[in-house]
């Protein structure tokens, strides 16, 4: 199982988006079969199995053993990830583009590049699972607290020229062999998620 998974397909997203799918694909982080899943969600068995059927068939979920109990073979059904992200290539024509416009200090040029985020990192974790390779990234994550806006301003003025520096330093347009990477860096407000109530 993977601590997160990519959704590129149009019909797996709304697959994943149903509650009672969704709700199923949460409680498949240990392996459960559609008779114990019926308890916990309270439905009836055979309409689990056919919410499983359709989990299984857009590869959200996976058959992990098969156990006879009398007359009955007992499926025990795992979710394939932890959680799930829906890449913008499920959106196919209406995905985000930032090159429609491209202003830095947009919240929702900032949204589109975090949309093409999704799709580049989906698209190459795709392959390299298919390669059987790991992809070769790098990721910050802080909070910094501005005293005013002022002060916010400066921070990304000297925030733009030492990642221009770095870039001019290692950037090596004449390596034949050399691979190409994307560089993002972004600051926007935190945003505090309440813990959901159990």
């Amino acid at each position: 199982m993977f601590e997160v998974a990519v959704i590129e397909d149009a019909a797996a997203a709304e697959v994943s988006l149903d509650p009672v799918r969704a709700r199923l694909l949460a409680e498949l982080s240990e392996p459960a079969s559609a008779t114990m899943l019926a308890g916990r969600v309270g439905l009836p068995r055979q309409k689990v199995n056919y919410h499983l059927r359709t989990l299984e068939q857009h590869g959200l979920v996976e058959l992990v053993e098969e156990r006879r109990k009398g007359n009955v073979t007992e499926r025990m059904m795992r979710a394939t990830a932890s959680s799930y992200v829906i890449s913008p290539l499920a959106l196919a024509a209406v995905q985000p583009d930032p090159g429609r416009s491209p202003d830095r200090l947009s919240a929702r040029w900032l949204l589109a590049i975090a949309g093409r985020l999704v799709r580049d990192v989906g698209i190459l974790i795709t392959g390299s699972a298919k390669a059987r390779q790991r992809v070769a990234t790098f990721a910050l994550d802080g909070e910094v607290r501005f005293a005013s806006a002022a002060d916010r301003a400066a921070f990304a003025e000297e925030l733009t020229v030492a990642v221009t520096a770095l870039v001019g330093k290692y950037h090596d347009e004449s390596a034949e062999q050399g691979r190409d990477h994307r560089v993002i860096v972004a600051v926007h407000p935190s945003v505090k998620v309440e813990p959901e109530e159990g």
